[in-house]
């Protein structure tokens, strides 16, 4: 009778038990993707140092477009007491989070040097910046050459009388494989408070088009319950080359194009050092910057 009892009792306290949701469920999107994609920590010294090997003095002013949770603009006037920074993008949502979650940790005298425009990056007018930038292969969403020109005189248009536009791009035979996933384990600190510190990122080349250069990309997130959450971000692109965006530069009215090639650090690891390079080697998978320099 007694055992009866005891097994009743933990059958209730069961029932009582708060239902556990999935991770999937429960996690920040944008807190997964700031971890998993994005370096502000690099880029912002990348930045200064195109700059200056293009006029040999210090940027204050960086513009970024479809700057999303604007972490990049943070690191930026985090770097010293005289930067600016300007972030620009369409989407409500990712300004947001970035105003919630990136504005709120930088000291209180750093914020009111960036200023966020919710508009269109081909049509907005602002101050102008020493660096415009587009990341994470932004500039793809136009998809025809006069609107990847129109973009790049928008960029033109919003640059100082000197200054520079930094363009990240990709490439090589693995990056256009259909129904390629790749994954990449995340253990690192949580920027939201109880998501979850470890989980997989997933980037999935969905489909490639080789006779328009259309793709699709999606980007998924696993965690240790085995919930996942499916195209927490999709990417439907043009897949642009390097040559093309050099002679759209050129026709948008840059004075030059330079083309920085990502390599090794000095002791030969890491792929986190870009150098200036007229040829590359033709690897698999690549990441390279492609810079326009308006004198």
């Amino acid at each position: 009778m007694l055992f009866y009892h005891r097994v009743n009792m933990a059958r209730r306290k069961q029932d009582k038990a708060p239902h556990t949701q999935p991770l999937a469920r429960t996690a920040d999107k944008y807190d997964l993707y700031q971890r998993s994609v994005q370096n502000p920590s690099h880029e912002t010294p990348f930045f200064r140092r195109v700059y200056r090997d293009a006029f040999s003095s210090d940027p204050k002013i960086l513009r970024e477009d479809f700057c999303g949770t604007f972490a990049v603009c943070c690191e930026w006037v985090k770097g010293h007491k005289d930067r600016v920074a300007i972030g620009v993008d369409l989407d409500p949502e990712p300004l947001e989070w970035g105003m919630a979650h990136n504005l709120s940790r930088i000291r209180p005298s750093a914020r009111p040097r960036i200023t966020l425009m919710r508009e269109n990056v081909l049509k907005v007018a602002g101050p102008k910046a020493d660096i415009v930038a587009a990341q994470n292969f932004s500039f793809w969403i136009f998809k025809t050459r006069p609107e990847v020109v129109r973009y790049f005189k928008a960029m033109h248009r919003n640059l100082a009388k000197r200054g520079v536009v930094i363009l990240d791009m990709m490439g090589g035979g693995d990056c256009i494989m259909e129904d390629h996933t790749d994954r990449r384990p995340i253990s690192e600190e949580p920027i939201v408070e109880g998501n979850p510190r470890r989980f997989t990122y997933l980037w999935e080349q969905a489909r490639y088009d080789p006779i328009s250069h259309s793709a699709s990309f999606y980007i998924h997130f696993q965690f240790r319950d085995k919930s996942e959450m499916k195209r927490a971000f999709e990417y439907h692109w043009r897949f642009w080359t390097i040559p093309e965006v050099r002679e759209m530069l050129d026709e948008a009215g840059f004075a030059e194009s330079h083309v920085y090639w990502e390599g090794t650090n000095k002791e030969g690891e890491g792929n986190d050092v870009y150098r200036r390079r007229i040829s590359a080697p033709s690897d698999k998978v690549w990441i390279a910057y492609v810079v326009g320099v308006k004198k």
